[in-house]
């Protein structure tokens, strides 16, 4: 007999973005190293101590940039409810790290005891679940537009222009400004910005490179701006922020 729930603890070697689908509800939690996840347009981080809710049959695209231990727990879609969204992002607090690690031990819900536990786990982190990460950028949908995505980013920790990048695609500035618009709701400089805290949380959790050092690694010339943009997007100090990793 299948149970209702399962989970298991896997380390991974960097590799490219691929389409994840699963026939369970998937909780998927970043142990050591990162995780990108997009689905619906829109990309995430996922470091330790942030969980991802995936909804059973759901396509979603996962790249490893840096090696990363998950912990997983699988919930079959008849004992758990149908998750808010098919791909949320969320905190960890301390009571479901706790639940997730006694599942952990347990393996599945085979025991009464562990049913229990993992039911308890269902029942927080859904509730956690309905309030999702800001950390978060658009995928773009056009491919003119996923490729100004693709090169800003890959000119994060230098100097970026926005000229350069229209060029490059094709369109003229006003264009691909209007593209931004209306495929993601927001400026070229507003995803830029959350880019670089999106890179700048990758970066916090690969290591122990200090936090000047990773506001550099990601384009910022001010410790100040990069520490004021962090907090504005996370609510945390980047210092606040990588503690948040540890248990």
């Amino acid at each position: 007999m299948i149970p209702k729930a399962y989970s298991f603890v896997r380390t991974f070697a960097p590799e490219p973005a691929r389409e994840m689908l699963t026939d369970r509800h998937y909780l998927l939690c970043a142990s050591a190293g990162a995780l990108r996840l997009e689905a619906n347009g829109q990309s995430w981080v996922l470091p330790p101590a942030r969980a991802a809710l995936i909804a059973a049959g759901r396509p979603i695209r996962v790249s490893i940039p840096q090696p990363v231990t998950t912990s997983s727990v699988l919930f079959d879609p008849m004992f758990a409810p149908v998750p808010p969204t098919p791909l949320t992002v969320f905190d960890l607090n301390p009571l479901a790290r706790a639940l997730l690690a006694e599942c952990g031990s347990w393996g599945d819900s085979s025991d009464p005891y562990a049913s229990a536990l993992f039911d308890a786990l269902i029942a927080v982190t859904w509730r956690l679940a309905e309030r999702p990460s800001p950390v978060v950028v658009p995928a773009g949908s056009s491919p003119e537009l996923r490729r100004a995505l693709a090169l800003t980013e890959e000119r994060l920790g230098g100097e970026v222009r926005f000229e350069d990048i229209a060029a490059e695609v094709g369109l003229v500035p006003r264009s691909l400004a209007r593209r931004f618009e209306d495929e993601t709701g927001m400026t070229w400089r507003a995803v830029l910005r959350r880019m670089r805290i999106l890179r700048a949380i990758e970066e916090l959790a690969a290591g122990d490179a200090s936090v000047t050092a990773v506001a550099f690694a990601v384009g910022y010339t001010s410790l100040s701006g990069f520490n004021a943009a962090f907090r504005e997007l996370t609510g945390r100090t980047p210092s606040e922020y990588r503690a948040s990793f540890r248990p």
